[in-house]
């Protein structure tokens, strides 16, 4: 029996129960990255990539997006991190840690023989039963109260960042997030939320501007001579060159006489002129353009009292448009009131090392402008993440307004009710369901590891609360004990449980229905075919 040989050399190819095992291994090793950064008590990590770029971070999705992952099982961990950072942008570390935590208890399944596909019918079911009994005792706050859904939103906003760098300032941020998220129409697009950094000053030098700030663009001479404050102006925004242009290189014109030269440089210029009188004549006072805005026409607009920025980049320019009205023009040919924004105040000032241009006061103001201040650099990285995060949570809890305890609360509960449904299930799926209902548990239980408590006395006495009916004790971080979550107002969107849990879920189950890895030699390492040119 000759051997067959099916793949190139160089193939490795291993199949049954040790693959399950060792991806689930390698799995696990990526868990112990962002373990310690859950809750209120995380520890932050420094990455540091290869150029020497240094990201301190707290945030799972972060940080699973800058590991380079190459093995291939432990790559769902990171794509289930950045669906959920997506998605909801809150609890990417507990959802690898889900993750991790259904894989290690299904393990000794697994070694023992029972066949992946029973494991993986009990996970779906353990799953839907959680989902369905989140959804049962949410919490649904009343909407009609303007005040009630604001402080709904603050204590969500709160709790999301309650883990990160900038706990200590939450308060003051979360009315600022939840300020900028209300200013937003009803489809809350995020992207009308910007965010600036400016080094320098405090964190609580932070600003909210209810409208466009973006930083002074290049600008010609005759610059300073341009009025930096205007109550009430029409704003123009434009997509037009305001300069002479280079003709191009390979252009020639024939000219007979020197008039006819002077008519050509005279035409170049008549045209410009035109343009800028046409701007002015309209009304406007700020004039923002995508393209440069040349010196001519930098000394025009000063000479008028005009105010004029070219450059601008485009998400600033949109954002502007969203604001404070009117449309970006390709043509100045028929400049009216309809085409033009308008704001109540525009002034440009100095906000750190920089000079901003602020629109203020806009009539249909659907966009705002968060300028973050703080001395490091990564600081002010993190804070933007941190805030994105926050954002996203309102964003979310606005939409679907049930809340849930968070702090373990839910986790606990959870696994309490998985453990009692168990019990009436005949069959395999019974060990299964149970051991989803211990692997919830790793929530609370990270949260007091990385607090430094003892975690098994903790996890004792929530466990004994939640048999008596107390379905909202979670772990208390600021007193070494458990407490009443609900009260507490350790808020969290239910959304964000609910795809954590089926995130974590569904990478389970794809990590344990793949039974063999066949990794193809990489092209190019086999020795080099012979030449057939002289040697």
């Amino acid at each position: 029996q000759p051997q067959i040989i099916l793949l190139k050399e160089g193939t490795e190819a291993s199949q049954g129960r040790s693959q399950i095992i060792s991806n689930i291994n390698a799995c696990q090793a990526i868990v112990d990255c962002v373990r310690t950064t859950l809750g209120p008590r995380g520890m932050d990590k420094l990455m540091v990539e290869a150029q020497g770029k240094a990201t301190i971070s707290n945030d799972g999705a972060t940080i699973m997006k800058l590991l380079d992952v190459v093995h291939p099982a432990a790559k769902t961990l990171v794509d289930i991190a950045k669906s959920q950072d997506a998605e909801v942008g809150d609890g990417t570390t507990s959802v690898v840690i889900l993750a991790g935590e259904f894989l290690k208890q299904m393990k000794p399944f697994v070694e023992e023989g029972v066949h992946s596909q029973i494991i993986i019918r009990g996970v779906r079911r353990a799953t839907q039963l959680a989902v369905q009994f989140i959804n049962e005792i949410a919490v649904k706050p009343k909407k009609d109260d303007e005040a009630e859904l604001r402080q709904l939103l603050e204590k969500c906003a709160a709790t999301a960042m309650g883990s990160k760098l900038i706990n200590q300032q939450k308060d003051f941020f979360s009315k600022m997030v939840v300020e900028a998220v209300l200013m937003l129409d009803d489809l809350l697009p995020l992207n009308m939320i910007g965010i600036k950094k400016v080094s320098g000053g405090a964190l609580e030098d932070t600003l909210l501007v209810a409208g466009v700030a973006f930083k002074k663009t290049f600008s010609y001479a005759g610059f300073e001579m341009q009025p930096k404050q205007y109550t009430d102006p029409k704003i123009a925004l434009l997509n037009i060159e305001l300069e002479l242009k280079a003709e191009r290189d390979n252009a020639e014109v024939r000219l007979e006489n020197v008039e006819e030269y002077q008519k050509v440089v005279d035409a170049e210029w008549t045209i410009l002129y035109d343009k800028l009188a046409k701007i002015h004549s309209s009304g406007a006072k700020v004039v923002l353009s995508k393209l440069p805005i040349g010196d001519v026409a930098t000394q025009y607009f000063a000479d008028r009292d005009m105010f004029c920025a070219g450059r601008v980049p485009d998400e600033d320019l949109k954002r502007t448009m969203k604001a404070c009205g009117g449309s970006i023009l390709t043509t100045v040919a028929d400049l009216d009131d309809s085409v033009l924004g308008t704001c109540q105040h525009f002034e440009e000032s100095q906000i750190g090392g920089d000079r901003f241009n602020l629109f203020k006061g806009c009539p249909q103001a659907k966009t705002c402008t968060i300028i973050i201040r703080g001395g490091a650099e990564q600081f002010m990285e993190e804070t933007e993440r941190s805030l994105h995060d926050a954002i996203m949570i309102v964003r979310r809890a606005k939409k679907n307004d049930a809340v849930v305890a968070g702090g373990g609360a839910i986790e606990m509960e959870l696994s309490k009710h998985l453990r009692e449904i168990s019990r009436t299930i005949a069959g395999k799926e019974q060990m299964l369901i149970s051991a989803i209902a211990r692997a919830l548990e790793v929530i609370p239980r990270q949260l007091c590891d990385n607090a430094g408590f003892d975690s098994t006395n903790i996890l004792n006495k929530l466990r004994q609360k939640h048999a008596q009916g107390n379905r909202w004790m979670g772990v208390d971080i600021l007193n070494e004990d458990v407490a009443d979550n609900m009260e507490k107002c350790v808020w969290e969107p239910s959304l964000v449980k609910i795809n954590a849990l089926s995130a974590a879920s569904e990478a389970t189950c794809l990590i344990l229905s793949v039974d063999e890895t066949i990794k193809n030699p990489k092209s190019g390492e086999g020795p080099a075919p012979p030449g057939r040119g002289r040697r």
